[in-house]
């Protein structure tokens, strides 16, 4: 189990990568196509990511652009969840 700080980390790395992609992952909870769980996931599964620096650099350089991105970088291991919310398809 990661250590509460790591935890904070990345969470605030899924939030901003979910940002970055152009979804709200509040929004997506409150209309019930995320489910809490899921969003936990999401964050362990982003403990395991090898590059967070890397992760940190890419939404550095998108939040200076201010575009949202088609899809998050192809090392983000949420990938997939964002396509899905984004389509509308829920998780």
């Amino acid at each position: 189990m990661s250590d509460p700080q790591t935890l904070r980390e990345h969470a605030a790395l899924v939030d901003r990568m979910s940002g970055a992609a152009g979804v709200d992952l509040e929004e997506m909870i409150l209309r019930g196509q995320l489910q809490i769980d899921t969003l936990g996931d999401a964050v362990l599964a982003c403990t395991g990511c090898a590059n967070p620096e890397g992760c940190r650099h890419w939404l550095d350089r998108q939040e200076r652009t201010g575009d949202v991105a088609e899809t998050s970088p192809g090392f983000c291991r949420n990938t997939d969840l964002f396509r899905a919310l984004k389509q509308g398809d829920g998780a």
